[in-house]
């Protein structure tokens, strides 16, 4: 995902569920991550995960404009989940006592 990837999985996971206007993803993220992402970082990652074809634009309404998660970008946030869950067991393995 490269080196901005927090910001793209965040942004991921907050369209997992539907689509969403950047306000709207700037308050869900910080609702299930406790994470606030400023208005330049998310239109940023917004821009990147359009270039490489994991969202895509939907028309406007009013002045929002609002994304969706493609097909790419859902097996790409389900291959970092995976990824992370995978790291996540083996550390708590670790950590277990002896």
């Amino acid at each position: 995902m490269g080196r901005f990837s927090e910001p793209a999985l965040l942004i991921l996971v907050s369209l997992a569920n539907g689509d969403k206007h950047g306000y709207a993803m700037m308050e869900d993220i910080e609702r299930f991550s406790g994470t606030r992402l400023g208005p330049g970082t998310l239109y940023g990652a917004l821009a990147r995960l359009e270039r490489r074809g994991w969202i895509e634009p939907l028309p406007a309404e009013d002045r929002r404009r609002p994304y969706r998660m493609t097909g790419a970008g859902a097996a790409v946030l389900r291959d970092q989940l995976m990824t992370m869950q995978n790291f996540v067991a083996a550390g708590l393995t670790r950590l277990a006592p002896s």
